[in-house]
Parts: C-alpha cells; structure tokens; sequence
C-alpha cells in the first residue's frame, strides 16, 4: 500500500533543494566522524553527570532539587527537537548544527563557572537548548549523506555511541569527580566539540538552496507554546509523588495547564503558514504510526535503564559497577542488530520487521517477572542482551523507513518528530513506572516506602529484596504494555508498505515515489 507525499517545493516559504556539489559522499569519513563526535556529547551527558551528583552536591548543596540536573536537560532538548527540525529543513543542516553545538558548548563552559545548585541547573538548560539540535540534526544528516540500503551501517554507527558512552560515561565521571574535579566533567566537552565544528564546516557540503519564492517565516508563537506546553507537563511528571501527591491541587493544576497549553499549540499550529510541528506529520499513516510506536519505545526503555541497577543492587547483591554491566548488555546487542537490520528489511519490508522485533521484546519483558530470586546475575544480562537485538530490529527500520518516505525538505521535521516522541514517552514513563513501583513497595512495606526511603537499605533483609523484586516485576510488565502499544499502533496504523521515495544518483535525495518496501 502506498501513499503520496508532496514534495518540499511545493511548501510555502521553504528553500528548493538541489543535488550537493560533488554529493555528499565526497567528504563522508570527516562528516561521519564530526556526527559521531556531537551525538557523543549528547550520548555521555547524563551518564557522565550522575556519576559525579554527590560530589556537586557536596560542594554547591541543593540536595532537594539536583534532580532537576536531569530534568531541565531533557525538558530543554525535548521541546527544542521538533524547532530544530523545521529549521533544519527551512534553513539547511549545516547551519542548525553549528547553532545548537556551539550553545551546547556555551552551556558547558557555564556549567563548569556554577556557583551554586539554582545556576547549574539554569546552565544545564542551555546545555539541552544545544542538546536537542545535536540529537535531531545528526541524525537527519545521516539519512542525508548515505542512499537507503546503507543507511543501516551509519545508524548503527551512531547507536555504537550511545553504546560506548553508556559504559564510558560513569568511569569517566567518577574518575574525574573522584581524582580531579566535578567541573572538568562539563570542561571535556570543549576540545570535542570544538573538533566536531572544524569538521562539520571544513568537510560537510549542502544540497545549493534556491532563494524561496516569499520571505521565510518563523512559527515563533508556536515554538513558544511547544515549550510552554512541554515545560509545564514535564515538571507535573516530574515532581508528581515527589515534591507533592499525583492527586494533589498543583499536580492536577499541572497537568490541566498542560493540556489547555496542548490545545493552544494546536491552534496556533493550525493558523500558521509554517508551522513548527505541521499536521501532515500526523495525517500520514506511516509517520503517524512511527511516531507512536517510537514514542511507546521511550515509555518502555525507561524500565531496564532506571530501574534494573536498582533491582541488581537489592536484589541479586551486585556493587554498582557490577549492576551497570547487567544494564550495559544491551547496548552490546542493540547496535549489531541494528546493522544487520537492512538484511531483513530488505526481503520482508521495514513494517514486518518493526513487528518482528517489538514482539520479541513483548515475550522478553514478560519473561522478566518469571526469573528466580534471587537468581543469578546471568540471568537478567542475557534477557537485556535478547532484549538489545530486538529493539535493534524495532527501532532502526522504523527510523530508516519514516526518513525515506519524505523527500529532502521535509526530512528535519519528520526526524525530529519521531525523535519528540520518543523524548515524551521516556518523561511519561519516568512518572509512571516510578509511581508503579513505589506503589508496590508502599503496599508490601508500609505507607511511605518507595524507592528513595529504601536506597540507604537496600539489599538489608530478605523483606525488602523481595518487595523490590516484586516492584521491578510490575515496571517490566507494565514495559511489556507499552511493547503492546507500540505493536498495536503499527498493526493498525502502519501500511503494509512503507512508500519509499526514489533516491537521485550520489546523494540519497528523495524525489519522487519509486515504491513500496
């Protein structure tokens, strides 16, 4: 089944696209190490940050609002993706990547100059107004250098990444935290992304932009909805059953603002003549199914990452180092997978494949709450490894598949999309699977247990590795519910096959609709 799709020259106010000087596979190897080099920054962010949080708490206090090191960076790069996508396709790659490095670098060195918590924190924001261009425009710059059939090696070049920075990440962060200073974490940044500027503006040569027949607009109001809008319902999420009850007068005054706030954005959406989120991102079944499917995807990923460390501490006794090696399993797999994706969908198409892989992590998760206990750490590592290869398969094709069925114009805003989708389901999945958990814990140990209260004692009685095992048990089942989602979303939303563009010769351009896969 296929479906059309006008092309980005036919947009009001977008720039016409032209084939690059030379293609873009004349200065590949220079560009692909200046992608992997930002989304490094990107990928060691929060890995290298959380390892090093006693250290800057002890040294700048704010124990009671640290956590929004973390939630201030990724409300910031979540509201700002689906900006820097239309801006990416209005104004070119190159020039957005730049932007966003260069303020995620000035939000680095400020970083490093904090005084206090309320400084970091705000300094940790314009990291992550930097953060959402480095992770959206990499990407989309990937499906621009490299023809659909080898768009899999760079993609999983990229996962490699956020492979690597898992496991980098924490030793790099307590060793400098440890043996240097807290600050030198946000300084390391520097000559890294400095090298990824002089890359990307050396080597990376665009498609020639034809002027637009009008002058080009910017969607401002609605860019300041998105993120009033994102910025309300992350904090509701956020402190929900922290600072204050899910049924309290400011959870629910949160989340009611932050749908009148989706309902505001909607409308001024709908009434600009460019908008930053448009409505065929949702018209099309093929973009509308991913970005569903890859939204319920950040909603289970938050299972295993968040929460497995804690079970294999409490339950199966592991140090931290160890219980990061159970986690890590699956960033061995995931990206191996991914690259031998295109293998599969090449023969039975990318909407199979996606169903392929989100049902082997279905039955995975559901195998989770049958393990023994305590068991033995073997146990949940090959689970995560099995786990790594199916997302692999689920996660990949459905990014390769939405890129190719938009032409070049279109591909910043469609990429970054998905990307928001994702975002807003690992933030929805946070709150809901910490509320699950410390439900579970709250009805086994008492009023007022969970997750936090529990951390000085973990492991400490045979009572409470059970009651951990037992809320660990429910986060992976509800993880399984999202899988189902995401399955559902592509049974019923998805065609059948996805409407691939054609690809102009040497440089992986869309144009027109050449068939189905």
């Amino acid at each position: 089944m296929t479906e059309s799709s006008p092309t980005s020259a036919g947009t009001a106010g977008s720039a016409a696209v032209s084939a690059p000087d030379g293609g873009p596979g004349a200065r590949r190897g220079p560009v692909v190490l200046a992608l992997m080099l930002a989304m490094g920054l990107a990928a060691l962010d929060g890995t290298i940050v959380s390892t090093a949080v006693p250290q800057i708490v002890g040294d700048l206090g704010g124990l009671s609002v640290f956590s929004w090191l973390f939630s201030g960076y990724l409300l910031a790069v979540t509201v700002t993706l689906p900006v820097y996508g239309k801006l990416s396709d209005t104004f070119g790659r190159k020039p957005v990547l730049i932007a966003g490095t260069v303020l995620f670098l000035v939000g680095s060195l400020l970083c490093a100059a904090a005084w206090n918590m309320a400084s970091l924190i705000a300094f940790r924001v314009v990291q992550g107004l930097g953060g959402g261009a480095l992770q959206g425009t990499v990407q989309t710059i990937a499906a621009d250098l490299y023809p659909l059939k080898e768009r899999p090696r760079i993609q999983a070049r990229l996962s490699s990444v956020w492979a690597a920075s898992s496991i980098a990440g924490p030793a790099a962060g307590g060793l400098l935290a440890g043996y240097a200073d807290w600050r030198w974490i946000f300084l390391i940044n520097l000559p890294v992304g400095l090298l990824a500027l002089w890359l990307v503006g050396r080597h990376l040569v665009e498609p020639a932009r034809t002027a637009p027949r009008e002058r080009v607009r910017i969607d401002w109001a609605g860019a300041l909805a998105i993120f009033a809008t994102g910025a309300v319902l992350i904090t509701a999420l956020v402190q929900g059953g922290v600072a204050w009850p899910w049924l309290s007068a400011p959870s629910l005054g949160l989340l009611g603002g932050a749908a009148a706030l989706a309902a505001l954005t909607v409308v001024i959406e709908r009434r600009a003549a460019e908008p930053i989120i448009p409505g065929w991102v949702w018209r099309r079944r093929t973009i509308a199914a991913v970005n569903l499917s890859l939204g319920a995807l950040g909603l289970l990923m938050v299972a295993p990452t968040v929460f497995l460390p804690t079970y294999a501490q409490s339950v199966l006794g592991l140090g931290p180092i160890a219980a990061g090696f159970v986690l890590s399993s699956w960033t061995l797999s995931w990206p191996i997978s991914a690259a031998l994706s295109n293998r599969v969908y090449t023969r039975i198409g990318f909407r199979l494949t996606a169903v392929l892989g989100i049902s082997l992590a279905l039955v995975l998760l559901l195998a989770f709450p049958f393990l023994p206990f305590p068991g033995e750490p073997w146990q949940p590592a090959l689970l995560m490894l099995l786990l790594g290869a199916a997302l692999g398969l689920f996660q990949l094709p459905l990014i390769v598949g939405v890129q190719s069925t938009v032409p070049y114009g279109e591909r910043g805003t469609t990429t970054a999309s998905v990307l928001f989708c994702r975002q807003v389901g690992q933030s929805i999945g946070a709150a809901l699977f910490g509320a699950i958990a410390n439900g579970v814990l709250a009805a086994r140990l008492g009023a007022g247990t969970d997750l936090d209260t529990l951390s000085p004692a973990l492991a400490a009685t045979d009572g409470i590795r059970r009651a951990v095992d037992a809320a660990v048990d429910y986060v992976y089942v509800g993880a399984a519910g999202a899988a189902a989602l995401a399955l559902l979303a592509l049974l019923t939303l998805a065609p059948r096959r996805f409407p691939v563009l054609e690809e102009s010769a040497g440089d992986g351009r869309s144009g027109q609709e050449a068939g189905a896969r």
